[in-house]
């Protein structure tokens, strides 16, 4: 029987797009790859199993200096998609809490901070010596966080004191910032705040029972009375419309989230395909399995296609919000029926972690809602292209 490696297409890139990378971008994507394989697979079911985030790899990380890769280091978009897609392959877990730090958070701060807070925040962070986590989300706010935020922040001298509640944080308890966002109570614009944890009035809790990306510490976050200094409000972030300002770039980094899915679903389907005998043949051999993977590899490979082109137009210069919000609705799309159909192929054991698929299942489950979820994203892109807002 083949192994994976011996299969053709064995990294499942049937048209090539890596090819498109100049050789050192190509280089640069391999040695994440190959830190993820040996760090991280080995271990990320079982984390996963036990809801908790393997903390210890996070100086592994810090060595591979992958924060900012764009806007520090001068790489392509198309670079950090596809990073983003390959640690997504590995463990959407450890990818979320990269993508987390790396794009919500340092994003908004590189994006939003004047120079003095970039000049005093950003050497820890882009270091991993210091972790931080993006809170806009609330318990009755999430489709409606623009106009729905409960969060306050009052003026009090050199300092602001933040009143409310978040929801679905992502590691906000073990991260040493955590960026609020918050209704300034004078002229009720949101703004952005950044707290560090240890402040007394900061609680995070972990929410419990949760079917995806469960080795995410995803916590309700408590703010009674959290003093911050003025200096730690993000100069830049004066109204809820600055967030699109990031939104807009992270929204893509979750359509390359959701074509690492597509492809982690592909590779243990086939591998289990080909494997997998009944009626005294691989199962990879009948008819019905194999437009199955053709479909998931097809729609892996057209998202993969909408992201490379928003990739360019984001080295361009010329990406708008209409354009990442399409490709983000269209792409998790597209997800949900390939690991749905990922599961199909191995029947029963589609529901057991042992064999990954059901892991890969659920997360899918969470990257189709965060970052706005694929209504909000189609009524962003049919507004673009009707000139009238649906929303409500």
């Amino acid at each position: 029987m083949s192994s994976p490696a011996e299969l053709p297409y064995a990294d499942a890139d049937f048209l090539y797009f890596e090819r498109l990378l100049p050789a050192h971008e190509l280089a640069r994507l391999n040695t994440i790859r190959d830190w993820m394989e040996a760090n991280v697979r080995p271990i990320a079911r079982e984390y996963w199993g036990r809801s908790e985030f393997p903390v210890h790899l996070i100086p592994g990380v810090a060595e591979l200096d992958m924060v900012s890769p764009v806007r520090r280091q001068g790489h392509s978009h198309l670079l950090a998609g596809m990073v983003t897609a390959a640690i997504h392959r590995v463990d959407a877990s450890f990818g979320t809490f990269f993508s987390g730090h790396d794009g919500l958070f340092t994003g908004s701060i590189e994006l939003l901070a004047s120079e003095e807070q970039k000049a005093a925040w950003l050497p820890d962070i882009y270091a991993l010596r210091k972790t931080g986590v993006f809170a806009i989300t609330e318990p009755l706010a999430g489709s409606d966080v623009a106009g729905g935020t409960t969060t306050t922040a009052v003026r009090d001298g050199d300092h602001w004191i933040l009143n409310g509640e978040k929801r679905w944080i992502g590691n906000s308890t073990f991260s040493d910032y955590v960026l609020v966002w918050a209704k300034d109570t004078a002229d009720g614009q949101v703004k952005g705040f950044l707290v560090e944890t240890s402040t007394p009035g900061f609680s995070a809790t972990v929410i419990e029972n949760r079917i995806a990306l469960r080795a995410v510490q995803n916590a309700d976050i408590v703010l009674a009375d959290v003093v911050v200094p003025h200096f730690n409000k993000l100069a830049g972030a004066n109204s809820f419309r600055d967030t699109n300002k990031v939104l807009k770039t992270t929204r893509a980094t979750v359509g390359w989230q959701a074509v690492g899915m597509q492809l982690a679903a592909f590779d243990v389907a086939r591998k289990y395909a080909v494997e997998r005998r009944q009626f005294g043949r691989p199962i990879a051999g009948f008819q019905l399995i194999q437009e199955q993977l053709v479909t998931m590899l097809s729609n892996a490979q057209a998202s993969m296609g909408m992201m490379v082109r928003l990739a360019q137009l984001e080295d361009a210069g010329t990406t708008r919000n209409e354009h990442s919000a399409l490709a983000k609705a269209f792409v998790t799309k597209c997800m949900r029926e390939t690991v749905a159909l990922g599961r199909g192929i191995l029947g029963g054991n589609g529901i057991s972690v042992d064999y990954e698929m059901a892991k890969v299942f659920c997360d899918a489950e969470a990257i189709y809602t965060y970052e706005g979820t694929y209504e909000i994203n189609t009524l962003v892109a049919g507004r673009a292209i009707t000139g009238i807002a649906a929303f409500v």
